[in-house]
């Protein structure tokens, strides 16, 4: 039962409720706005690793497929620079991996350990863009295909 001498809480309790509703109101309105811009700028930011990646597996296939040409070369170097900028440190202490097994020598088991340290370059990668599905098989190699060019021109014959 309401408390007739005083009217002032008569009146004062449907205005601190409303008060209560609009200040949750307000706050769902904030916390919806910050976390829809939030999922925004990841998706962003997901779509500007995708391109830098993109890049850099253009770069790097160019490199690999024998063409160490000097613009090739500088091509590649950008994509690895700009990869520090958008990759997480997974990407980035795996593309320092295989720097470093690229510059070892030439024989077949330096070539297994670059190929190693390239899959695990893109496994971490396709974990950052969240490419696949959890669990998918890390110890799969990753391989480039390459056109090789014919060393003489084929033959021709008549019809």
């Amino acid at each position: 039962m309401p408390d007739l001498t005083n009217p002032l809480a008569t009146i004062a309790t449907p205005i601190i409720a409303a008060a209560g509703v609009l200040v949750a109101a307000i706050a769902t309105a904030v916390l919806t706005y910050w976390t829809t811009k939030k999922r925004e700028r990841e998706a962003e930011l997901r779509k500007e690793k995708l391109e830098h990646y993109k890049d850099f597996m253009g770069t790097l296939s160019g490199v690999i497929s024998g063409e160490r040409t000097a613009e090739a070369q500088q091509a590649f170097a950008r994509a690895c620079n700009k990869l520090n900028l958008v990759a997480p440190l997974s990407v980035i202490r795996a593309l320092r991996a295989y720097q470093e097994a690229s510059g070892e020598e030439q024989d077949a088991a330096a070539s297994e350990r670059r190929a190693a340290q390239m899959s695990k370059l893109f496994h971490a990668m396709r974990d950052d863009l969240k490419v696949g599905q959890a669990g998918d098989e890390q110890g799969y190699v990753f391989n480039f295909w390459a056109v090789n060019e014919p060393t003489t021109a084929p033959s021709k014959r008549p019809r």
